[in-house]
């Protein structure tokens, strides 16, 4: 399969590149930014260019973790090229999702917060016990990342959170709790909370935690190279390159939902 990856020089694109190798896939071109030092220059098969258009002529998928704009932009160039494309920029706002699904509608999407294989298993698994335990159970998301990261909560986070506002059968904004500050009171019963902690070089840490009266349990990942969701997303472009047009994600990938 010939692989294109937006954004291919940055320390997410270039383990991309190096997922694409492993994977005995085509590595055939990427994208940069105009005034990149790379630009025009090979890579794979193909080039690096500035304009996401002549890389999705030449490939038959590409991966794209660059930054919500771009990765906007790319899923209507997708769409227009009926081409797969793999999207794991976090930060989209509700717009910018709703624009991402439009372009589903035409071509394969799966855009998915974590592509690690571990993080989807634990949102299946935060789901399921949060189904089976009863309200009387508050539920913790803690995440921690490295202090260059600029989303807060993760999407990692707020995808567990949905996760878990699923299995309770409520909506996530009716229930989310992200900041607590000074007197706040007791805490509601059902009230879903996220505490977000950034420091060092951490590359992705994450935790549901389910509190009940004397015992307490915690469901937990941590990701110690980003090597995990390069993988992850060739794996799903892999399996996205014989799907009908659609939105999907990383659950739909491993066969879990």
């Amino acid at each position: 399969m010939k692989i294109g990856i937006c954004g291919c020089q940055g320390r997410m694109g270039q383990m991309l590149c190096e997922a694409v190798r492993e994977a005995g896939e085509e590595l055939a071109g990427g994208t940069e930014r105009a005034d990149h030092p790379a630009l025009n220059t090979v890579l794979g098969s193909g080039k690096i260019v500035s304009n996401s258009a002549d890389l999705f002529e030449v490939v038959e998928g590409v991966i794209d973790f660059s930054c919500p704009a771009n990765s906007v932009e790319n899923a209507k160039i997708a769409a227009k090229y009926g081409k797969p494309l793999v999207i794991g920029t976090t930060g989209l706002t509700d717009e910018q999702k709703s624009i991402v699904a439009e372009c589903a509608k035409k071509t394969a999407i799966v855009f998915a917060p974590n592509m690690s294989v571990g993080v989807t298993l634990l949102m299946a698994l935060a789901k399921k016990t949060a189904e089976l335990l009863d309200p009387s159970y508050d539920i913790e998301i803690v995440e921690m990342h490295h202090r260059n990261k600029v989303d807060a909560p993760s999407g990692t986070a707020l995808g567990l959170g949905h996760a878990v506002a699923d299995g309770r059968k409520v909506a996530l904004k009716d229930v989310a709790c992200y900041d607590r500050h000074g007197q706040i009171g007791k805490r509601p019963v059902g009230e879903i909370g996220f505490a977000t902690l950034r420091g060092g070089d951490v590359v992705g840490d994450h935790t549901v935690i389910f509190a009940g009266t004397g015992e307490r349990i915690e469901l937990t990942h941590k990701a110690s190279s980003r090597a995990v969701f390069a993988k992850g997303a060739v794996r799903a472009l892999q399996w996205l390159s014989q799907q009908k047009p659609g939105l999907y994600n990383m659950a739909d990938v491993l066969g879990l939902n």
